[in-house]
């Protein structure tokens, strides 16, 4: 019995170190080192296995932004234990994840924390595909990104095109009276037409594909798809495109 103790101990030391180092989520925060447990290496054949984050999201119904600070404190045979929050203790919060029906070894470890991760991802609409990358825009996307900037900054400002100002200046009266007119427009119409596709980006494309609005690399895409729209969602799906044919590959 107590070597059975010992493996068991072992085993569950194994599973909580792969799962915060490797399967805690992509682009999140690390625990507070005082509260982690040990460090031990897995082997590299170890198949990998799902993210805690969507388990506090979906079966404890905890905020994505604040389900990232999960991390796995213990688990036994009929429940997971995480913890939310870092800091002192008055900042964290203890959840407990029932497993129905329980385990009867931990041999089903791995089977049963894949089945509630896809349980979860379906009740979250998340996908396989978790997004660790920002691409910048390079090429034909720099220029689209950079005349919308030029658009939004030149017309930034109505009193540039009023009679006698800048513009009438280097591009004649004509353009001058057109744009004083058009500037409420042309801005408020930019402003909201992109306003509306970032907040689209970020429900349904960032959030989908498990990027943590805490993050630099949430605000990264935010900013870039606020500024250039299309460009964004193209370099974004084309990059979720490349992963999940990489994975395809993988499975065949």
């Amino acid at each position: 019995m107590p070597d059975t103790d010992d493996q068991d101990t072992a085993t569950k030391s194994r599973i909580i170190t792969h799962l915060n180092r490797d399967h805690h989520d992509s682009v999140g925060p690390t625990p507070n080192s005082s509260n982690k447990p040990p460090l031990l290496t897995l082997p590299l054949t170890t198949p990998p296995l799902p993210k805690l984050v969507r388990y506090l999201e979906h079966y404890t119904h905890l905020s994505h932004l604040r389900a990232n600070s999960a991390y796995l404190t213990t688990l036994d045979l009929s429940s997971l234990t995480l913890t939310s929050g870092s800091g002192p203790p008055t900042t964290t919060r203890t959840h407990h994840i029932p497993l129905t029906p329980p385990m009867a070894s931990y041999a089903e470890t791995r089977e049963r924390v894949v089945a509630m991760d896809r349980e979860a991802r379906l009740a979250l609409n998340r996908s396989e595909t978790t997004v660790k990358e920002f691409l910048p825009p390079t090429g034909i996307y720099a220029v689209l990104f950079t005349t919308i900037t030029f658009v939004f900054l030149a017309y930034s400002q109505r009193w540039w095109f009023a009679p006698g100002q800048l513009v009438e200046g280097w591009l004649g009266p004509g353009f001058a009276r057109f744009s004083f007119v058009m500037q409420p427009w042309v801005l408020g119409v930019m402003l909201f037409m992109h306003t509306t596709e970032m907040l689209y980006f970020m429900r349904y494309k960032l959030i989908r594909h498990s990027v943590n609005p805490g993050s630099r690399l949430f605000w990264l895409w935010t900013g870039t798809t606020f500024v250039e729209g299309a460009g964004a969602f193209w370099r974004f799906n084309g990059l979720v495109r490349g992963k999940e044919e990489a994975r395809a590959r993988k499975g065949h």
